[in-house]
C-alpha cells in the first residue's frame, strides 16, 4: 500500500494537536507539530518568541523539521498524518507581511502531500498558552492566509466541520480512507 500523506492544518487553537492524539490512539501513524519544539527550545536560550524576533531563522528550522518530516512519512505505507505541511510556513510568513528566498517557494512545489484537510477558527474551543501567542482574531486571518497559500499551490481543501475530537477524527479518516 502505498503511502498518503494527509496534512491537518488551520490557525493556531483549532484543535489539530487533539486530533492528531486521538489518531496516534486509534494506531494511525502521525508526524507532530514541530513548531513549539522550536520555540521551546528558542525559549532557553533567552528568546521568548522566535517567530516574532526573527521569523526567517525560525522559518528556517521549520522548513529544515517538516521536509524530514515529509519523508519519514514516505518510509511508511498507508495514511500518515502531519500536523501542517510546508505551506504553512509561507502562510505564517504572508501573514506577517515577511518576505522569503525562493527555496521557501521550491520546497512547497516538490514536497508534495496528498491531502490537506483544514479546521477553521472555532472561538469555543480557542485558548492561548505559553507558545501560542495570538489573538482569536490573529487565528482567524491565518486560517485565512492558509486557505490562500495551499490553494496556490493546487490542494484541493478539506473542511473539517466542527464537533468533538472523536466526531472530527472519524470525519477525516473517512474522507482519506476514501480518497
Amino acid at each position: 500500500m502505498r503511502t498518503r500523506r494527509i496534512v491537518i492544518t488551520g490557525g493556531p487553537g483549532t484543535g489539530k494537536t487533539s486530533i492528531i492524539n486521538e489518531l496516534l490512539k486509534r494506531n494511525y501513524a502521525c508526524l507532530e507539530e514541530i513548531s513549539r519544539q522550536v520555540t521551546l527550545e528558542a525559549k532557553q536560550q533567552g528568546i521568548d518568541q522566535l517567530f516574532l524576533s526573527n521569523p526567517l531563522l525560525f522559518s528556517d528550522k521549520l522548513l529544515e523539521g517538516r521536509r524530514k518530516q515529509f519523508y519519514e512519512a514516505g518510509e511508511n505505507s498507508g495514511l500518515v498524518f502531519l500536523d501542517r505541511g510546508i505551506p504553512d510556513i509561507l502562510a505564517y510568513l504572508d501573514f506577517v507581511d515577511q518576505s522569503y528566498p525562493d527555496h521557501y517557494v521550491r520546497a512547497c512545489k516538490t514536497h508534495i502531500y496528498d491531502h490537506v484537510f483544514v479546521l477553521a477558527p472555532w472561538l469555543e474551543i480557542y485558548t492561548k498558552d505559553n507558545e501560542r501567542y495570538e489573538s482569536f482574531e490573529q487565528a482567524a486571518k491565518i486560517h485565512d492566509q492558509l486557505l490562500e497559500t495551499y490553494s496556490k499551490y493546487d490542494y484541493r481543501l478539506h473542511d473539517v466541520p466542527f464537533g468533538n475530537v472523536k466526531e472530527r477524527t472519524d470525519f477525516i479518516i473517512q474522507i482519506a480512507e476514501a480518497l
